[in-house]
């Protein structure tokens, strides 16, 4: 793609016709005073064939644009967030980039470019993020198949419109009637956008059984129309109706009434919305308050993050299979403009241990590592921001893991050069957390371990004899693992004096937390918590109960804190001792792992990897959050953190171990785990590796591997 000065010439709705619909909330509200939805075009016929266009634009705070009458882009891409300091405006925005040919639109043999936006002003969901004031660019770099070149640009000669009747968030009211057209007016460019690395997301329409509602004048009627997949989606309707049809739908994933909107239509109506939904199925209640029949025919746009590659790993057991396709399809549909914890939270960057593992998943299934890459580098913006401050601790120390493992799996070592300030700013921030006692004693909170409630104490933001040893575990992992990027990045001292820090915190960790007699690590401290750092919500006053667990004493064997013999004795442990309690998905990933890294994948990874196949037998549709539900707490079906085994599997299957950065060398070790035969793919910048196994008459096992050129199997 060819480089372009960013030349950024926003419009947006003319001051003096428009003073109310100017500035608006900069996070999430579900407020009407600050809303605006407008459409924004122009036709450009230069009377001669274009050749290619290289367009640039963005929005604030969400579009979706249309050239020559085909749907062009979604965006933008997210600046992120987080969860705190949400009071001010992110520096960065983010502008989409593509190279546009006669492929492309057919329009361009004419020399047509005729562009048409719809844009949402303010935040209504957690990833959305705005500068504060509505606004749309666009910049298109013109060659003509003369050879001669030109600028299509936003200006005051586009015309807008204010569509009065997107009253507020999720609702559509047809009796209010959309303005004229005007030409917009231009605006001071606060953006200064940044050209996002990532593609457009895919849309595909996806149609639910029985979609088609009928009603007559006064009749209320209410469907479920369901749908084969729990889907990441836009909602569409197209009404046919003479007088007031109102429209109620909520978005459901296992029969439950999710998130929804609201029309009323009074004329025949193609209607698409702004925000993301899960959606299994669509729950409609139609009313026709007119006085001749209506009708409505209701459907979604699934969207997801393109795919170009899908491995798959397919064994002679069909619930593992189930299991995997489950957790590839719920990774997909979270993949978005950021790694989404699920399309029915939205949540922002915050939640790193959920996009770790999502990245790691996509190691076997769709290889891209792009958007990965640029989550790393959007959450290292927020360490800068906030010197080295994220809502949660351990996700913080997560993001090293993520940003090494991304860094091995693309070979790209300008994500650790990127990157190199923001970690050095996180470490200097834990390392004044570090009490006397050489262990992390006062952070400002030790949030997040799991999504369990032992004694009705909420380990997502536990006190310290909950979380401690977990939260030291993280850091020497997070210290371990920046010793190989500084060490990468020619950073002898910074290196070392990491590897000093580790093995000081490694010490006293054995130390203090480590109980010889039991042969386990217990899971913090029972001494009071420091008056001035307990919060009711964050940081709870520690309780005086010492508790056992699995958390602590699996971390310690995924991080290698003490020798290899211990580490398989606590893995032990963790599998047969009931009395340390129960793992939810996410934390499963860390426990597979730490199997795997110990040599134990043929004792325990087809035991652990059998609780999911019952909620996959339960919802084959998407992923259940969660194994044991909180009380009062209804799990959603589209959490890909919880989709570990579509990593794990193959992963253990394969033996798989990268030697070197872009799979230029790896070791493979392949196992059938037990299993008759089993298809393994993985991709790979070099293309697919595919080992092929089975058991033999004789009880051997037959291995055949295909290995692109490029990669080095030792």
């Amino acid at each position: 793609m060819m480089r372009m000065e960013p030349i950024e010439k926003w419009i947006w709705l003319p001051h003096e016709q428009y003073p109310t619909h100017q500035t608006t909330r900069q996070n999430i509200s579900d407020a009407a005073d600050t809303y605006a939805v407008c459409q924004i075009k122009k036709t450009f016929s230069a009377g001669k064939a274009i050749r290619e266009m290289d367009v640039r634009f963005s929005a604030d705070t969400a579009f979706v644009l249309y050239l020559n009458g085909a749907h062009l882009a979604t965006g933008p891409s997210s600046i992120g967030g987080d969860f705190l300091f949400n009071e001010r405006v992110y520096p960065q925005q983010y502008a989409t980039e593509l190279h546009l040919t006669q492929d492309d639109s057919a329009a361009f043999a004419d020399g047509t470019a005729d562009f048409f936006a719809v844009v949402k002003m303010q935040p209504t969901r957690m990833f959305e993020m705005s500068h504060g004031h509505g606004g749309f660019f666009l910049t298109a770099h013109v060659t003509f198949e003369d050879g001669t070149k030109t600028l299509f640009l936003t200006d005051e000669t586009w015309d807008i419109r204010y569509m009065g009747a997107y009253v507020k968030p999720y609702r559509y009211d047809g009796t209010v009637a959309n303005e004229d057209w005007v030409k917009a007016e231009n605006i001071p460019n606060i953006w200064h956008s940044l050209t996002s690395p990532l593609e457009p997301c895919t849309e595909h329409t996806v149609i639910p059984s029985d979609n088609v509602i009928t009603a007559a004048p006064g009749e209320t009627v209410t469907r479920t129309m369901e749908m084969d997949k729990i889907y990441a989606a836009y909602i569409t309707a197209n009404a046919k109706t003479t007088g007031p049809l109102r429209v109620k739908v909520w978005a459901s994933e296992t029969g439950e009434r999710g998130s929804g909107e609201e029309y009323l239509f009074t004329e025949d109506t193609c209607y698409r919305g702004f925000d993301i939904h899960s959606a299994g199925a669509l729950i409609v209640e139609v009313t026709n308050e007119g006085d001749a029949p209506a009708a409505v025919a209701m459907g979604i746009i699934a969207t997801h993050y393109p795919i170009h590659v899908h491995a798959k790993t397919v064994t002679s057991d069909d619930d593992l299979n189930l299991v995997t396709d489950v957790c590839a399809h719920t990774l997909k549909y979270c993949r978005q403009t950021l790694h989404l914890d699920s399309p029915r939270h939205c949540e922002p960057m915050a939640c790193t241990g959920d996009y770790y593992i999502e990245a790691m998943m996509t190691q076997f299934t769709y290889g891209d590592q792009t958007l990965s890459a640029f989550d790393v580098r959007r959450t290292a913006q927020l360490l800068r921001y906030r010197d080295g401050r994220m809502f949660h601790t351990t996700y913080s120390l997560i993001w090293v893991q993520m940003l090494w493992d991304v860094y091995m799996l693309t070979g790209d070592k300008t994500l650790l050069s990127d990157c190199e300030d923001a970690l050095t700013i996180l470490l200097a921030r834990f390392a004044t957390y570090v009490g006397d006692n050489g262990i992390i004693e006062n952070p400002p909170d030790y949030m997040f371990i799991d999504w369990l409630y032992p004694d009705g104490i909420n380990m997502h933001h536990p006190p310290k004899a909950l979380g401690q040893s977990c939260m030291n575990m993280y850091y020497y992992g997070a210290l371990m693992t920046a010793v190989k990027v500084y060490e990468t990045l020619g950073e002898d001292a910074m290196a070392e004096m990491n590897r000093a820090a580790a093995a000081s915190l490694q010490k006293a960790v054995c130390e203090i937390l480590y109980d010889k007699e039991r042969g386990l690590f217990f899971e913090g401290l029972n001494t009071p918590t420091a008056e001035h750092l307990v919060n009711d919500w964050s940081m709870p006053q520690n309780v005086e109960k010492c508790y056992y667990r699995k958390h602590a004493n699996v971390l310690a064997a995924y991080f290698g804190i003490v020798d290899r013999n211990t580490c398989r004795a606590l893995l032990e442990k963790v599998m047969t001792d009931e009395s340390l309690g129960e793992l939810q998905p996410y934390f499963t990933h860390f426990l597979l792992d730490a199997v795997y890294r110990n040599g134990l994948r043929a004792e325990y990874t087809d035991t652990i990897l059998r609780q999911w196949v019952e909620p996959c037998h339960d919802c084959s549709k998407g992923l259940a959050e969660g194994f044991i539900a909180p009380e009062g707490y209804h799990f959603d079906h589209s959490h890909a953190w919880g989709g570990t085994p579509a990593y794990a599997l193959p992963l253990a299957l394969s033996g798989l171990k990268l030697l070197a950065p872009a799979y230029e060398k790896i070791s493979l070790d392949p196992d059938l785990l037990g299993l008759a035969s089993a298809h393994v793919e993985i991709p790979t910048p070099h293309g697919m590796i595919v080992i092929d196994m089975h058991r033999t008459e004789t009880g051997e096992t037959a291995v055949e591997t295909v290995i692109p050129d490029g990669i080095t199997v030792v």
